[in-house]
């Protein structure tokens, strides 16, 4: 769809200590052989920081960064992939007291990987909608340290799991950025290939722990072959990112910055920059291969990152893309008007 009239106001990022993935493969968490394959060069520990907590502090980062009364603040979006809180509890109403906001709305939204881009797809509806919302407020923040999920191997080998916040502030007045388009599908028939093929009751005495790139291998080896599937993800991909392109009335050729979620580098180049016929210093995956996956966070992590870095000037286009579980696909047009004061700052890495 193509957007008016909303903007990014401000970006908040933290991240923890860096753990270079020499010390994951000496202490064999992780093989040399595969480091050398996917590129990736380590991740982010946040220890005992509960991810709510990261998300706070992006937020708060976010907020001080911006011009805006917190009172003009009308609606908040939370979103998340891992371990967020006890059964029951609404981590959102959490993140909002610890800010000490009172937003008309708040939302919690749980769709992986996805998850940003789809919270800011949930912000925009909200600001250009009948909601009429002047600023929205998104956060995310993930810890994968206590989830008991090998960060190394829990999706697979294409993924180093990390933890870190993430924090967006939209606006319907203005912005260093705007918001020129976004576009999101579903392709359910892949719904089964995270998912597996357990009971979806929780006490059936069958195993439904075990890690999501188990279920996936499973499915590749009994219902339809890893490359078939990677073909119709890749051409369904496509499909969100031609229409997010067409809507904003730009040729890939005119994209600034690729900026996908942070994954093995052969990932990236032939499932998204060759497609689109570009370079892979196009793309963003220099920075991301350092960082992890911060779950549905690495693509505005990487935006702040270009923005603090000077990397993107006024009037270049960006990129966004993410995926889920599900499988889903969101992808988002951003153009830079202005950088914003805080550019050229350095990051915000408390424990280093």
């Amino acid at each position: 769809m193509r957007i008016e009239n909303v903007f990014i106001d401000s970006l908040g990022v933290v991240l923890h200590d860096f753990e270079p993935v020499e010390r994951a493969v000496a202490q064999g968490l992780i093989a040399q052989d595969i480091v050398d394959a996917n590129g990736l060069t380590g991740t982010h520990l946040a220890h005992d920081i509960p991810a709510v907590e990261l998300a706070i502090a992006a937020a708060r980062v976010t907020l001080d960064r911006s011009k805006l009364d917190p009172e003009s603040l009308t609606s908040h979006v939370h979103s998340a992939v891992y371990y967020q809180g006890p059964q029951g509890s609404y981590p959102p109403g959490y993140v909002l007291r610890e800010l000490e906001l009172e937003p008309t709305s708040s939302l919690y939204l749980r769709q992986g990987c996805n998850g940003m881009l789809g919270a800011l797809e949930v912000a925009v509806g909200q600001i250009t909608g009948a909601a009429q919302a002047e600023a929205v407020l998104i956060t995310s923040g993930e810890n994968f340290t206590a989830s008991g999920l090998n960060r190394y191997s829990g999706l697979g080998q294409a993924y180093f799991l990390s933890d870190g916040g993430a924090s967006v502030l939209v606006s319907a007045d203005e912005g260093f950025a705007q918001i020129r388009s976004l576009s999101s599908g579903i392709l359910p028939e892949l719904e089964r290939w995270h998912r597996g093929d357990g009971s979806l009751l929780p006490d059936d005495g069958q195993r439904n722990d075990e890690e999501m790139a188990e279920r996936a291998t499973r499915y590749s080896e009994t219902e339809t072959p890893l490359s078939e599937t990677l073909e119709k993800l890749t051409l369904f991909n496509l499909g969100v990112i031609r229409r997010a392109l067409v809507s904003a009335d730009l040729n890939a050729g005119d994209i600034a910055k690729v900026v996908p979620i942070n994954m093995d580098g052969r990932m990236v180049e032939y499932s998204v920059m060759m497609p689109l016929g570009l370079p892979m210093d196009r793309s963003t995956w220099d920075y991301g291969k350092g960082i992890g996956h911060v779950g549905g966070a690495d693509v505005l992590i990487t935006l702040e990152h270009l923005v603090r870095r000077r990397e993107v000037a006024p009037g270049d286009h960006v990129l966004l893309i993410s995926q889920g579980p599900g499988w889903m696909c969101t992808a988002c047009v951003v153009t830079v008007l202005d950088l914003p004061a805080w550019a050229g700052s350095r990051v915000r890495r408390p424990g280093r």
